[in-house]
């Protein structure tokens, strides 16, 4: 049993009967493998910033990068592939495309998640005059259904389908 399905049968033990009422399964695996990044991504942070970087300014001769940001510089690559292979192996479940597109596609589509963070943030904060808390939580949930249907539709589309791999509340032949 390969490491992806070891992970898959994991993620679904946890999609119960409430759930699957409530939200397809790759929904569920989609949110549960952004989840399951984010700690990650709060982990190395929390490593790279104590115990690499060391809370110090890194002088590059022609910038100096604060702490804070040579550490999210540090960690995005991470993250960045993490969240590839979750999406490619746990939610979509793609695996006749070869990754090389994917993963440019991937990368285009989190470009446009950071200009659309960026631009809803300016939007809600700015002009709106929502307080920054609220408008980067809905941001977030902006962020997030951009994300998902630029997967679904664009980065791990099958060819000659309209969706990816699997069909929203479909096992795709595991046991959940």
């Amino acid at each position: 049993m390969s490491l992806s399905q070891v992970i898959t049968r994991i993620v679904d033990t946890f999609y119960f009967h409430p759930l699957r009422a409530l939200i397809p399964l790759q929904i569920f695996r989609y949110g549960f493998c952004g989840a399951a990044n984010m700690v990650l991504d709060s982990i190395w942070y929390f490593l790279i910033y104590h115990f690499i970087i060391k809370g110090r300014f890194i002088d590059l001769d022609f910038i100096l990068v604060s702490p804070h940001i040579a550490s999210l510089a540090l960690v995005f690559p991470i993250t960045f592939f993490t969240g590839f292979w979750l999406n490619r192996n746990i939610a979509f479940r793609t695996t006749e495309t070869k990754s090389s597109g994917q993963m440019a596609k991937y990368a285009l589509t989190v470009v446009g998640a950071i200009i659309l963070n960026y631009l809803c943030m300016k939007l809600f904060v700015e002009v709106c005059n929502i307080w920054p808390t609220p408008s980067k939580s809905i941001t977030t949930v902006i962020s997030a259904v951009y994300s998902f249907l630029a997967a679904k539709y664009f980065t791990f589309k099958e060819k000659g389908k309209g969706g990816a791999a699997i069909p929203c509340g479909k096992s795709d032949g595991m046991e959940v």
